[in-house]
């Protein structure tokens, strides 16, 4: 992935953010007119709550239209600045401080400021809080505020990827002391301003007038987001022309859409991984010989082949992909062998195995069928998995991360440290093999050295070593990385380039798409 050196992070802060003044359109776009689009991701549960945002629906209508964070990566990869105008670091990269964007006010009229951004880090960390991005402001020891735009942040440790950090979905920005009502009632800085939210049903949202990001953002006088979870209705919906733009296509119905003049295909290549993670403090998958059998006993290609349709491409489980700086392309491929399989079971003790894997098309389109041929693949190794068909609501909150052998996705993430800390780094609540410093001492050691490592050489050779390292003994198998395919129909004009860190551009197709 293209974007500014972790040098250049230290020192250029303020190119960044004249990018996020901007907006940069790649061609003339035209102002007025409405979105709507139908997404996947969508929970009765859901809330203007950052700290709770998973999925493609939240994050779109949260970070992508309606609240601001302090940094954006653009979909060219850059990083830039969002409410945060530029940043400067200390040699040590331990001492960030973020210069904020005057002018700003939230869409209840309050002026936004270095109080906002503190107290809006600090509910990822207050007491009882479950926020995935509580590993990312636990790091930070102290929050100070210099004037009322500009906010110093010392961390225990340095860390040279901050400012990406600083984008986080989770990460967004309230009003100090009105945090409550502004979940509630979705009060943000954000380019739209909420008219109505029915949580797991539908979001509308008009564009906030005399915004700071000026004409070069936010096109739409309006959006709207029908949750639409099942696959079908939301083909047929974009079909119907019910809806403008749709994510996460049926490949096995892709024709039908090619075939329609109306609309056309996004696909872009990213980080998106489809993935079976096992909780490794829980028998059996607390023996590497287990895991290690079950590496053996899935058949990667076959999976490409028949769940992506050759959208995609092999996985070697390490969610460290190709749009990664640090991607350790040389690393031998983990291949499909059914007699190394038996091995490992052997070494483990065990002539055969018996596992449940539950899944549902909510984790990635095609997951049942997915965990059907890893049963049929390792069942000639002696691996007997029951395929367990789960309800697609409610899998977040109660399947991942509480059965033991699972299905699920990740979008990756724009920096090696920041994926590995948000999914297995030791303790923190999104780590969904439970990987820890009894299974991974070395890993965790080299996740401290790599992420305050400012010498490039020597952070590859670092993050080298950690992909191995999962690819090895990890506990989440991750046998194919998915482009994100999504459709869109004619009458909506998208830039050039579109984002791959996420679905639908960066889940900012409000700011950055227009009426053609």
């Amino acid at each position: 992935m293209q974007g500014i050196s972790r040098r250049g992070l230290l020192k250029t802060g303020v190119a960044a953010g004249v990018l996020g003044l901007t907006g940069m359109p790649l061609r003339a776009q035209t102002r007025g007119g409405k979105l709507t689009a139908g997404l996947s991701g969508a929970n009765t549960s859901d809330s203007w709550d950052g700290r709770t945002h998973s999925d493609l629906y939240m994050i779109a209508s949260a970070q992508g239209a309606v609240f601001d964070s302090l940094t954006e990566v653009g979909a060219d990869g850059l990083l830039k600045g969002e409410l945060a105008e530029s940043w400067e670091a200390s040699a040590d990269a331990k001492v960030w401080t973020f210069n904020l964007r005057q002018g700003v006010t939230f869409h209840n009229g309050k002026a936004f400021g270095a109080d906002d951004v503190i107290e809006s880090l600090q509910m990822h960390v207050a007491e009882g809080a479950k926020s995935a991005a509580q590993p990312i402001v636990a790091a930070i020891s102290e929050m100070t505020k210099i004037t009322d735009h500009q906010v110093q942040f010392t961390l225990a440790s340095g860390n040279a990827d901050f400012p990406y950090l600083m984008s986080d979905y989770h990460l967004l920005m309230y009003p100090a002391g009105q945090i409550e009502e502004a979940i509630a009632q979705g009060i943000g800085t954000g380019l739209y301003q909420v008219q109505s939210f029915d949580p797991g049903v539908r979001m509308v949202a008009t564009r906030y007038p005399d915004h700071y990001k000026g004409d070069g953002a936010g096109f739409f006088d309006e959006i709207e987001y029908i949750a639409i979870n099942d696959n079908t209705a939301r083909m047929n919906a974009l079909m119907t022309g019910q809806v403008d733009a749709i994510n996460r296509i049926d490949f096995k119905t892709e024709a039908l859409l090619r075939a329609n003049p109306a609309l056309r295909i996004q696909e872009v290549t990213g980080n998106q991984q489809y993935t079976f993670p096992m909780l490794t403090d829980v028998a059996p998958f607390n023996d590497v010989n287990v895991r290690k059998a079950l590496k053996y006993g899935i058949n990667r290609q076959e999976m490409v082949d028949k769940i992506l349709l050759g959208h995609g491409a092999v996985g070697n489980d390490t969610p460290i992909g190709p749009a990664n700086q640090y991607y350790h392309s040389e690393m031998e491929q983990l291949q499909y062998d059914p007699d190394q399989a038996k091995f490992y079971l052997q070494q483990a003790g065990l002539d055969s195995l018996d596992i449940d894997l539950s899944a549902s098309n909510a984790a990635f389109e095609g997951a049942v069928d997915a965990a059907q041929l890893f049963q049929a693949s390792a069942s000639s190794s002696g691996i007997n998995i029951n395929v367990v068909q789960e309800p697609a609501d409610g899998y977040w909150s109660n399947v991942w991360l509480k059965k033991a052998f699972c299905a699920c996705y990740w979008s990756g993430r724009a920096t090696e440290d920041w994926m590995f800390s948000s999914a297995y780094e030791a303790g923190v609540p999104w780590n969904d093999s439970q990987w820890d410093e009894k299974d991974s001492a070395r890993f965790q050691e080299l996740l401290l050295m790599a992420r305050a490592e400012l010498d490039s050489d020597t952070r590859r050779n670092q993050y080298f070593e950690m992909q191995q390292i999962l690819r090895d003994e990890g506990g989440v198998l991750i046998p194919m990385f998915a482009n994100y395919v999504q459709a869109v129909n004619n009458r909506i004009s998208s830039p050039e380039v579109v984002g791959n860190l996420w679905q639908m551009d960066n889940a900012r197709m409000a700011e950055r798409w227009s009426v053609a």
